[in-house]
C-alpha cells in the first residue's frame, strides 16, 4: 500500500518556497538589486578583474538605489530588514563574490558598529556618506 502525499512537487528554482514568504517590499528590493546587478554590475566585473581594480562608481550607484546599509534606520539608510539585506547580498553574490564581500563589509562591519555604538556626531559624519557609496 502506498502512502498518499499532499505535498506539492519539489521546486528546484525555489527549494525553500521562499518567494511565497517574502513581503511585497522585500520582493521590490530584491528585484531592484537583481536588475542593477544583471544590467550594471555584471558587464563591468570582467574589466575590474582584468585591470585588478574596483570601480568606485558601482558603490555610488548601489547607494543611490538604497542598497547599502539596508537594515539600518536613518542617516541615509533605508531601514528595511535583514531579509532584505540577505536578498541584496544574494543578488550581488550571484554576479560576483568580491563585490558581495565589499557590500557586506561596508553594510555590516563598517556601518553597523557606527550605527549601534557611534556617537551622534560620528553617525552624522560617516553614515550618510557610507549609505550613498561616497
Amino acid at each position: 500500500m502506498s502512502a498518499k502525499s499532499d505535498n506539492a512537487p519539489f521546486d528546484w528554482k525555489d527549494p525553500f518556497l521562499m518567494e511565497q514568504m517574502l513581503t511585497e517590499e522585500e520582493r521590490m528590493i530584491r528585484d531592484t538589486a537583481r536588475q542593477y546587478c544583471q544590467e550594471k554590475l555584471l558587464p563591468r566585473v570582467r574589466d575590474a578583474y582584468r585591470n585588478e581594480q574596483t570601480d568606485p562608481e558601482i558603490f555610488r550607484e548601489m547607494g543611490a538605489l538604497g542598497l547599502l546599509g539596508p537594515a539600518l534606520d536613518g542617516y541615509g539608510c533605508t531601514g528595511t530588514n535583514y531579509v532584505s539585506y540577505g536578498l541584496v547580498a544574494r543578488e550581488v553574490e550571484r554576479v560576483d563574490s568580491g563585490y558581495r564581500s565589499m557590500f557586506s563589509v561596508q553594510s555590516s562591519l563598517v556601518m553597523h558598529p557606527i550605527h549601534a555604538f557611534g556617537s551622534e556626531e560620528q553617525k552624522q559624519k560617516y553614515l550618510p556618506k557610507l549609505a550613498s557609496g561616497e
